[in-house]
């Protein structure tokens, strides 16, 4: 089975990046496929070739690579208006194409799968550009049409695709996200000494509640700030990850408590060690298409207090104390639980994540996808 899969999200250094470079390493391993990697970038298409030439030394396969020189914006407007270039014109010998959600190509005798991590902008549109809400649709649009099958990261997002876009059942496969491999391979690559420099670095001298990701509304700060509010006389509140909302507003939290603490953007080791030095990892999220975060702060060994909404349960299962987002009280009381537990408790809860976060792997994740792939291509046979 010889299938085309777009690789551009790896020049974006977020998450759906590594899950594309993880599962493009993955499927490069299975003899029972041929890869054609594709990629469109008009300012870094050497950087998509550089990651496609790693990737392939990596695995040791032999894919063929084709990467054009449009933004997506421009493909966006050829593709999703003129129908033009038909991407088997250059890529003939692909019996399928998989796509992200944001970008579809116009050949309509083209088996298609795409993967859709969440439909957070259909959800919180006011998070998103107009344009990028836009583009989206008119994706979606054509995935509809052309009964495209969908992979959905969770049977939350499948419910998302399946109510939100009135996309029936049948063509809506759930395969679960893994950890991915870099943040093993960081973890146990730091030493004692980085350990001791990062530490001081970033001031890691009291005991500390921590928070990984943006600060748009649906990360639910607001309500975490003031459940921990009550608690920092001995615990510090550690916000990491990329501000790009409302800096006002972070200033106006700042001003709440000294102990409160906006590290803007972290590097890979400093991630992992606040995992690993956290006394409890907190992810009350309105709204989430999966939630990795959980499943590094488990394989770090760290307790988590996480959301009953949304995917968070179907990724934590009982290993996580799960609250109520929108109670201030309820996500204080599951932080208090954890920190209250016994010797044993810990032990016993610290089984149950190891236990989680091996449930979501990455052979199961490509065995699954090519199941996928497969039923596509029946799909396309029966129509």
């Amino acid at each position: 089975m010889n299938v085309g899969i777009d690789i551009t999200s790896t020049i974006y250094n977020r998450g759906v990046s590594r899950y594309t470079m993880n599962l493009v390493r993955g499927l490069l391993k299975e003899p029972e496929l041929t890869l054609t990697l594709y990629g469109s970038s008009l300012r870094k298409r050497q950087q998509l070739l550089d990651i496609a030439s790693q990737l392939k030394a990596e695995t040791g396969a032999k894919a063929e690579t084709v990467i054009q020189s449009y933004p997506p914006s421009l493909y966006n407007f050829l593709w999703n208006k003129l129908h033009f270039p038909k991407i088997r014109s250059s890529m003939p010998k692909i019996d399928l194409f998989h796509s992200w959600d944001w970008l579809q190509p116009p050949d309509r005798d083209l088996p298609l799968v795409s993967t859709i991590h969440d439909l957070a902008i259909l959800k919180y549109p006011a998070t998103a550009h107009p344009k990028i809400v836009a583009m989206h649709q008119q994706s979606w649009k054509v995935l509809k049409e052309r009964k495209a099958l969908i992979i959905a990261v969770s049977r939350a997002t499948k419910r998302d695709v399946v109510e939100l876009l009135d996309i029936p059942e049948v063509y809506v496969k759930v395969v679960h996200e893994a950890l991915p491999i870099e943040v093993q391979r960081v973890s146990s690559s730091i030493t004692d000494e980085q350990l001791t420099q990062i530490s001081a670095k970033l001031k890691l001298d009291r005991p500390f509640i921590l928070f990984v990701g943006n600060r748009e509304p649906r990360k639910n700060l607001k309500n975490l700030i003031h459940a921990w509010l009550p608690l920092q006389a001995d615990l510090d509140l550690i916000i990491a990850g990329e501000s790009g909302w409302d800096e006002t507003q972070s200033k106006e939290y700042q001003q709440l408590s000294v102990h409160l603490r906006f590290l803007g953007r972290v590097t890979d080791q400093e991630l992992s060690i606040l995992y690993s030095e956290a006394a409890v990892f907190t992810y009350p999220s309105l709204y989430e298409g999966f939630g990795l975060p959980i499943l590094e702060a488990f394989y770090h060994g760290t307790p988590v207090v996480t959301s009953a909404v949304s995917s968070m349960p179907e990724v934590a299962g009982n290993a996580a104390e799960l609250v109520d987002p929108q109670s201030v009280d309820s996500i204080r009381q599951g932080i208090e639980t954890i920190l209250n537990e016994t010797e044993e408790e810990q032990k016993k809860r610290l089984q149950r994540m190891i236990i989680r976060q091996q449930m979501f792997n990455w052979p199961s994740v490509i065995r699954e996808t090519i199941s996928v792939y497969k039923k596509a291509l029946q799909f396309s046979q029966e129509k």
